[in-house]
């Protein structure tokens, strides 16, 4: 192996796999929401974006289904 190598001439290439990876999206979540997966992030020493996409990944994947009640409904 040698010691050092030589990158200048190398072209640039995009990741053909890079857009399949993950999707930025927009979410309106409550502050309490926000609060629980900030704090359960910072004990685990992860983002809490990455916690929260586990998560859902976790539901879908075992097919989670929500148990709706008119009390649990939209507030705010």
């Amino acid at each position: 192996m040698k010691t050092e190598y030589d990158f200048s001439k190398m072209k640039a290439r995009k990741n053909p796999f890079a857009q399949r990876l993950k999707k930025q999206v927009t979410i309106r979540l409550g502050q309490d929401i926000i609060d629980y997966f900030q704090s359960l992030a910072q004990e685990n020493d992860i983002p809490y974006q990455t916690l929260i996409n586990l998560y859902l990944r976790e539901c879908a994947q075992t097919q989670k289904h929500l148990t709706w009640t008119e009390k649990a409904g939209l507030k705010g």
